[in-house]
């Protein structure tokens, strides 16, 4: 198969063995409906960007204030970033130094945390992420960590229960944001609890960053002392991280992402991230927004008018997360046959999973990617119908050709950008 936009590589010439692999890669994106709600396609400025002589430049330190000579030009693009980011989303500071999520989230709890003190995030289990309390991250080794989670009859964030903990281990940090919720997060709350134990709050919006910037989703930056997020899931820049803070705490937190845990910065990644935090201001940006919510929101209904039971009753958002508890049936499996089709997403658990988070009993999927690739809303009404033939077929396997044929037409559609 001919994939766009190949042209005579310096790669293939010099190592073959990883030209291939790309290549590979290159296909698989190409043949596959990309449903991971944390993926995306950069634009070719991006990519064009994270490959730039900037790699090639050490630049330790902040614009103007550098341990090495020669940054008059990343200064330029990291100031760029800087002022861009702030726009976006009306904050105070910004740091986009930050190589990843993890990262972001790692600066604000040696800027706001000792050692041993109490954090409250959401449990892992029930949609939170690692890096907020994990007892298998440095959130949880190095800090005391305590998880709140869903309620059980609305599967919505259980604020009873995020008072209850935070009034009896009086946390100096609460954390809100998730990695697999599918609902709109009101921050109100979290500040109101915050401030009666006197915690600061930090909001991980990594997932939901592209629909914050566009105002299709409550913006946390007025509620939180911290907001991180990536750059690359809906905000669809380079893989990478930031940070957005208030101005009384900025010398501070640039303090613990240089020379905190960070040495020498990425600067054709930060040259990458200025250009995406133009694209996300332009009029376009928001138009897509809407698309990949609206995508999600008619992908959510065809999936429960067949049959498949969803975490929340639906979505607001970019993400959906399936359960297949009911029907007998593991995210392993699904994951593993929709493969099959072209269809790429992840198992995920689902609120009070029985399954070990190797097995699960959901999946997770999201609209970021097939939006940017263009896919219409008949397009994802195919692609649900699909997925609940797939999952109907999950015990007899008889319909994979056929799945597989009307993915193929879909994509066959779409180019990758």
């Amino acid at each position: 198969m001919s994939l766009p936009h190949q042209a005579t590589s310096f790669v293939e010439h010099e190592d073959p063995e990883v030209f291939a692999a790309i290549q590979a890669e290159d296909r698989r994106q190409y043949e596959n409906l990309e449903l991971i709600a944390s993926e995306n396609y950069a634009s070719r400025a991006v990519r064009e960007a994270m490959s730039c002589s900037m790699t090639n430049k050490y630049a330790e330190g902040y614009p103007g204030a550098r341990y090495y000579g020669g940054c008059e030009a990343v200064d330029i693009v990291e100031r760029l970033a800087i002022d861009r980011l702030k726009r976006l989303f009306k904050a105070e500071h910004a740091n986009v130094q930050v190589h990843a999520g993890a990262q972001a989230n790692m600066a604000v709890f040696m800027t706001a945390l000792k050692p041993g003190e109490a954090v409250l995030g959401m449990s892992l289990a029930h949609g939170g992420h690692l890096t907020h309390g994990t007892k298998v991250s440095f959130s949880g080794q190095f800090y005391r960590s305590f998880a709140y989670g869903v309620r059980r009859d609305t599967e919505l964030i259980d604020f009873d229960e995020v008072r209850s903990l935070a009034q009896t281990h009086r946390p100096r940090m609460i954390i809100a944001g998730a990695s697999a919720y599918p609902r709109t997060i009101d921050y109100a709350p979290f500040r109101e609890i915050a401030d009666e134990v006197g915690a600061v709050l930090l909001v991980d919006m990594a997932h939901i960053a592209g629909l914050v910037a566009t105002g299709l989703h409550p913006s946390p930056v007025p509620y939180a002392e911290y907001v991180t997020s990536t750059t690359h899931k809906t905000l669809r820049g380079p893989r990478g991280g930031i940070v957005l803070t208030r101005a009384a705490y900025a010398a501070a937190l640039d303090k613990s992402v240089f020379p905190g845990i960070q040495g020498g910065p990425f600067m054709h990644t930060i040259a990458a991230k200025a250009i995406a935090f133009g694209e996300a201001l332009r009029p376009s940006f928001t138009e897509y927004q809407r698309a990949v919510v609206a995508n999600a929101q008619r992908l959510a209904e065809t999936l429960t008018q067949g049959g498949l039971r969803l975490v929340a009753g639906g979505t607001d958002t970019h993400l959906i997360l399936v359960d297949l508890s009911q029907r007998g049936l593991t995210g392993k499996a699904a994951t593993a046959y929709l493969d099959e089709i072209h269809i790429t997403v992840n198992k995920n658990a689902v609120p009070f999973d029985t399954q070990p988070p190797s097995i699960t009993s959901g999946f997770r999927i999201g609209t970021p990617a097939i939006t940017t690739r263009g896919l219409t809303i008949d397009d994802v009404e195919e692609i649900g119908k699909i997925i609940v033939a797939a999952v109907d077929d999950l015990g007899e396997r008889t319909r994979i050709p056929e799945l597989r044929g009307r993915v193929d037409e879909i994509t066959a559609k779409h180019g990758v950008p």
